[in-house]
């Protein structure tokens, strides 16, 4: 129950640091004493893994946890990457840095291109929603609806805001009704 706990934590920090962001970056940049943003997002997914790794062991968790744990991984990076960006005292220094780390693939690609756009990241737990694909098919609906948001295929303003308030809601379902009929 405490990872179930620890999960769903961890998407309400993941949402307060995209609701930080739909701000801005000047916004994001003027936080003090931290980038409080990339903070909460980090946390966030750290307080995912022990619940991650925790799935049942079915067909669906053998491509969820891998795929979720590489985006966990990759949106680590990024807000390392954006930590370094948030230092600096001015837009000149922030530009150079882009300039520079856009020039190593390794880095950008995985960090800025794939860490980002978390595709892989919700990818990961729509496979590993399917897991209560019997009892928990309300759960199941919100994941794939904030999945289709998240992935521009439904068009709409504030679509990280709206697609992981869905993904909350529909976890919440999935993991507390869930744990109501073990117990």
């Amino acid at each position: 129950m405490i990872y179930r706990i620890s999960f769903l934590i961890g998407l309400i920090f993941f949402l307060i640091g995209q609701i930080i962001l739909s701000k801005g970056n000047d916004y994001v940049y003027a936080q003090e004493p931290i980038d409080f943003a990339h903070w909460f997002l980090l946390v966030g997914v750290v307080l995912l893994i022990p619940q991650v790794v925790s799935f049942p062991k079915k067909i669906f968790s053998l491509f969820g946890i891998p795929l979720t744990l590489i985006g966990i991984v990759c949106i680590i990076g990024m807000c390392v990457l954006d930590f370094i960006w948030w230092s600096f005292p001015n837009n000149e220094m922030r530009n150079d840095f882009t300039k520079h780390i856009s020039q190593v693939p390794s880095i950008w690609k995985t960090f800025m291109t794939i860490g980002p756009s978390s595709k892989i990241f919700n990818l990961g737990l729509l496979i590993l929603s399917l897991n209560y694909l019997k009892k928990e098919k309300i759960g199941i609906v919100f994941i794939l609806i904030a999945n289709l948001i998240l992935w521009h295929i439904i068009p709409i303003s504030f679509r990280l805001i709206f697609g992981y308030v869905l993904t909350l809601i529909g976890f919440s379902i999935i993991l507390l009704r869930s744990s109501k009929k073990t117990s």
